[in-house]
């Protein structure tokens, strides 16, 4: 509210927001006369160069009635005049708005004020790059909320990567949040942050909304059962994310039950890793199920966990129905022999596989063997790659690849090496030498 003018003294002309002196009686009834005139009254004299000396001798008749009226409505329209005029001012000295900043400076300095965090100056040098890495700079819950206030605005970043900054579920729900509002981030790095159940739920409800992240990275963040049933619920929910890490977790077989539903309905993702966790063989039997429904799933990695004999029949089984998948990572998962052959089943009717991995499984030669020779009987199969690093191979295999390599010329073959080329027998000239030099001393 502007001061009155009693308050400070006679205003100077042309003052914004102050009513200006009271007119003399002249001026008044010129004012009235011209208002008059707009409405469509009939004027008594027309205003002249003499129109002063008119209005004297008029002052000095005495008023009728009709005269009364008429000053009080032209002093009623002055008014209503001067009180319009006040209210323009008014109104163009509120209409200053604040400019707009695309990078978040002004904002992130602010936040870090409120929460109590000293600004991090790699951050204020790289707020416009397209790309933020901000690994391992111990941003903890305050840091991250700062941050994400600040790139609620920024335009310019497109992928973020904020893994090892021990953000916790506070900091998960500081960044998810942001997330909401912000539409140009698409790639997101959340990994080893510890972000537990709490930061699941809050990325969850997150991914029912945003539409703009492809990538996410939530890698090594201790998410349980109680985890997965929130990323559950997200999954058939979001259909623009293509590419999704839940690796070096904590998820068991009830987590294997609940995303392989989630899996099963899912039209969106492309590429899927939820290596090195505790799925066993009933969690694995119920992700393949999810993988045998879904039609949109090319890459797979599930090495590092139990998927046993069990899990990988179930998974052979899914590959005969998915005609989708190309690159399949069962390394390391205790399977032997038997599940190997029971495995190479599905490979005789898929058509899709590029890429397979199953290096480091107690299946030795003879699964190698069962499964390299269930490509050979595929007439339509295509792939590329088979990876058997660190399995010892016999001469029976070796003879199988020449002839499986006639059929597919482009076909890698990964093992680890010939079981028959590592037998090191010492030759009987070096021993007889060494039993003559023994016999010598």
């Amino acid at each position: 509210m502007l001061p009155l003018r009693s308050e400070l003294g006679p205003a100077p002309a042309g003052a914004v927001g102050v009513r200006p002196p009271s007119r003399p009686r002249a001026e008044l009834s010129r004012g009235s006369a011209r208002s008059a005139a707009s409405c469509g009254a009939t004027v008594p004299m027309p205003v002249c160069e003499h129109s002063v000396h008119r209005e004297r001798d008029a002052s000095n008749r005495t008023n009728t009635p009709d005269d009364l009226e008429g000053n009080e409505s032209e002093e009623k329209a002055d008014e209503d005049s001067e009180r319009e005029e006040e209210w323009d001012t008014d109104l163009e000295i509120e209409e200053t708005k604040e400019s707009f900043d695309p990078t978040g400076k002004t904002r992130y300095i602010a936040a870090c004020q409120l929460y109590g965090v000293v600004p991090i100056s790699y951050f204020l040098r790289h707020m416009k790059d397209s790309e933020l890495i901000m690994k391992h700079h111990g941003l903890g819950p305050q840091g991250a909320k700062a941050l994400s206030l600040s790139l609620m605005t920024n335009t310019s970043i497109v992928k973020l990567n904020l893994s090892d900054n021990w953000l916790n579920g506070d900091g998960a729900a500081a960044v998810a949040e942001m997330l909401k509002e912000n539409c140009y981030i698409s790639d997101v790095d959340l990994s080893d942050n510890r972000l537990g159940v709490k930061g699941a739920a809050a990325l969850s409800a997150m991914l029912l909304e945003n539409t703009t992240v492809v990538t996410l990275k939530l890698s090594g963040n201790e998410f349980n059962d109680h985890a997965a049933k929130y990323l559950a619920d997200a999954l058939p929910a979001n259909n623009k994310m293509e590419s999704l890490d839940l690796s070096h977790n904590m998820l068991g077989d009830t987590s294997g039950e609940l995303l392989g539903m989630a899996i099963a309905e899912n039209t969106g993702l492309k590429e899927l890793n939820i290596s090195w966790n505790y799925f066993r063989s009933q969690g694995a039997a119920a992700l393949a199920r999810g993988f045998e429904a879904n039609v949109f799933l090319r890459v797979l990695d599930l090495s590092y966990n139990g998927f046993s004999n069990n899990g990988a029949a179930a998974l052979g089984e899914a590959l005969k129905v998915n005609n989708v998948l190309e690159e399949l990572n069962i390394s390391n998962n205790r399977i032997s022999v038997e599940g190997a052959l029971r495995f190479a089943v599905g490979l005789k009717e898929n058509r899709t596989l590029k890429s397979l991995n199953m290096a480091r499984n107690p299946m030795q030669s003879e699964g190698c063997f069962g499964i390299l020779k269930s490509i050979q009987a595929n007439s339509g199969a295509v792939v590329e790659i088979l990876d058997f690093s660190e399995i010892l191979v016999n001469q029976d295999f070796a003879d199988l690849c020449d002839a499986v390599k006639m059929l597919f010329p482009n076909l890698q073959i990964r093992h680890g090496g010939n079981a028959t080329l590592h037998k090191k027998d010492q030759p009987k000239v070096e021993i007889q030498s060494w039993f003559s030099v023994e016999g010598d001393s």
